[in-house]
């Protein structure tokens, strides 16, 4: 039995970054230097620049400065959402977003992690859901492979590891529920 970590041998074969090397050399530096920048306060720009990159954009969509999204060819986005300063999509599986919903600043959505069983700690990848209505609070983090039910609010600096249950307001590390939103 190896107890040891080895992470020479590593290897990220099998992991499908979802485009070719001159499309993402092309976005890291559009993203760089148009997208993520502070002083680029125009969002039609930001929103056209991640359509072109194969984002799938519904209307309506308010998008802050310094916004990181890792792969923009694996995001959709609905209709009238909010994406909050400093917000980070890292989106190394797919990343899809419902209607209405609000990721605060500072948020981050993260798709990648590693199997820390296995000694060279290979890619653990899992998609990222938050359905309609959905709030994710500052500094929260979503975790891979996680569902956010229609309507959940995720309070500031929690970290949801779980699916969540629609209309539930959730709190802490690991976020647990902690009362039922009610929306008048």
């Amino acid at each position: 039995m190896n107890n040891k970590v080895d992470l020479s041998s590593f290897s990220p074969i099998g992991f499908d970054k979802g485009a070719g090397i001159i499309k993402q050399a092309l976005w890291y530096f559009v993203n760089a230097l148009v997208v993520r920048a502070s002083w680029n306060p125009f969002m039609g720009i930001k929103i056209w620049l991640l359509r072109m990159f194969g984002a799938k954009i519904g209307k309506g969509l308010c998008i802050k400065n310094n916004v990181t999204i890792k792969f923009p060819w694996k995001l959709t986005i609905g209709d009238y959402c909010w994406i909050g300063e400093q917000v980070w999509i890292d989106n190394l599986d797919k990343v899809t977003i419902g209607n209405n919903v609000c990721i605060s600043q500072g948020a981050l959505l993260l798709t990648g992690n590693h199997d820390y069983t296995v000694s060279n700690m290979p890619y653990r990848n899992a998609p990222v859901i938050v359905h309609d209505g959905a709030w994710i609070g500052a500094k929260a983090i979503v975790c891979p492979g996680v569902t956010i039910a229609e309507n959940t609010v995720v309070a500031v600096g929690s970290t949801v590891t779980k699916d969540t249950a629609a209309n539930g307001v959730y709190q802490g590390n690991p976020a647990i529920i902690i009362r039922e939103r009610i929306i008048r």
